[in-house]
């Protein structure tokens, strides 16, 4: 009779649960709360507030990344990055994780491989914010040496290589648009680079009066080809000769 009763039992918790179990904890997205289940009701029926908050700063999030997505200029302007960097590069004081005490010789390929995101992104890549486009002046004059006008190594300034890429092609790009400015080195010209005297601009000279059979150039006739390489030639070209030849 005992067993009957607990094979009974085990069945009627395996129908219902919610009998038995008028409380439950879910765990959403590390948020545990507890809803209280009236009797004989299922307990998809318990709706968690956690879930709201959660979605809300999903998309909080969402739209401050998207907010500088069609202006990125505006966000070196904006007192969020004045708290973050204030007056100094984006790349002012970053140092990339290595093993041992030499820094390697080249950065790493990309920060982002796919949903992966390395452990210590790129000073570009860590900041969402952060967008190279040809028209972000600013942010663009941070990476160009104010003295010499080249772009810095990204190994002075920890960029990825992919970045590195998007950085140069827009610095080229803002300075055929004139966002840039660009150094064209100073040549001195002199007046005799223009000068029409030199044997090589100069008029060319007239032909030499020649004689019957008296060769273009003297040293021609002072040649004496060798019999093997004739030979060879003749061999070669010996369907287009002329007979006789």
């Amino acid at each position: 009779m005992s067993a009957s009763f607990q094979s009974i039992l085990r069945t009627a918790c395996r129908i219902s649960p919610s009998i038995l179990y008028p409380l439950r904890q879910y765990q959403i997205s590390g948020r545990t709360c507890r809803a209280a289940l009236p009797p004989f009701s299922p307990p998809s029926r318990a709706f968690c507030q956690a879930v709201s908050l959660q979605d809300q700063d999903a998309a909080q999030a969402t739209e401050e990344r998207s907010r500088y997505k069609d202006r990125p200029w505006d966000y070196l302007e904006s007192e969020e990055y004045i708290e973050r960097y204030g007056t100094q590069p984006v790349w002012a004081g970053y140092r990339r994780n290595h093993k041992g005490g030499i820094p390697p010789q080249k950065t790493r390929k990309t920060c982002i491989r796919g949903q992966k995101i390395c452990g210590n992104p790129c000073p570009i890549c860590r900041d969402a914010n952060v967008i190279v486009h040809h028209q972000n002046v600013k942010l663009l004059q941070q990476f160009i040496s104010p003295h010499t006008g080249t772009i810095y190594d990204p190994t002075q300034t920890g960029v990825c290589m992919k970045q590195q890429k998007k950085l140069t092609a827009a610095v080229n790009t803002a300075r055929n648009h004139g966002f840039l400015p660009f150094q064209i080195p100073y040549v001195d010209f002199v007046g005799e680079d223009y000068s029409n005297c030199h044997d090589a601009v100069g008029l060319t000279p007239p032909a030499p009066s020649l004689a019957s059979n008296e060769d273009w150039y003297k040293w021609y006739g002072e040649i004496t080809p060798d019999d093997n390489e004739v030979a060879k030639v003749r061999k070669m070209y010996k369907a287009y000769l002329k007979p006789g030849v």
